[in-house]
C-alpha cells in the first residue's frame, strides 16, 4: 500500500474550494482517467474510470465531511484506496487544498505506475488541475454543506 500526499494553494475563498470538491460529478473535468462519477446517495458515489486501457468501476462511501474542512472517504469494491481531503484557510481569499490517500494497487499496471511515480505524479496533477479549474471559474458549482460524522460517532 502506497501513501500519496499531495498541495496545492488556490485563490479562492475556503468556502469555495470546498463547495467545489463536493460537486464529484464534476471531478472527469480536472481529474485524469477518471470517466464518470455518480453521486448516489449524501455518502456513496459510483466511479467509471479508465487508466491507460485499464477501465474500472468501483463504488465508494463518504465516511466523514466536514464544511470548509474535510472530506474522507474509502472504497467500498474494486480498487482498494481510502483518502482525505483538507481544505486549510491561509487568508480570505487563498485556500490549501491538500488530498492524502492509501492506494493499494490492483494488477500489474497499477502496481508498476505505483513503483514508478506515476500514480504521485498523476494525483499532482489533477491537484494542480483542479486549481486552474475552480481559479478560472471563481466560483463553484454547486455545494453539499452537509455533515457526516466519522463512523462510530454521533453529533
Amino acid at each position: 500500500m502506497s501513501t500519496i500526499t499531495e498541495s496545492v494553494d488556490v485563490q479562492v475563498p475556503v468556502s469555495t474550494a470546498y463547495n467545489q470538491w463536493t460537486q464529484f460529478e464534476t471531478f472527469p473535468a480536472f481529474m485524469e482517467g477518471v470517466e464518470e462519477i455518480r453521486q448516489v446517495d449524501d455518502t456513496h458515489t459510483h466511479w467509471v474510470t479508465n487508466i491507460d486501457g485499464v477501465s474500472r468501476e468501483f463504488d465508494a462511501t463518504i465516511t466523514e465531511q466536514h464544511p470548509d474542512e474535510r472530506v474522507a472517504w474509502k472504497s467500498d469494491n474494486g480498487p482498494t484506496h481510502a483518502g482525505v481531503i483538507t481544505f486549510h484557510r491561509l487568508d480570505d481569499a487563498t485556500t490549501r487544498v491538500t488530498a492524502q490517500m492509501d492506494i493499494d494497487p490492483d494488477g500489474f499496471i497499477e502496481k508498476a505506475a505505483d513503483k514508478l511515480g506515476i500514480l504521485n505524479h498523476r494525483v499532482k496533477g489533477d491537484m494542480q488541475r483542479f486549481k486552474g479549474f475552480i481559479e478560472q471559474r471563481g466560483h463553484e458549482t454547486g455545494a453539499w454543506r452537509g455533515d457526516v460524522p466519522p463512523p462510530g460517532t454521533a453529533f
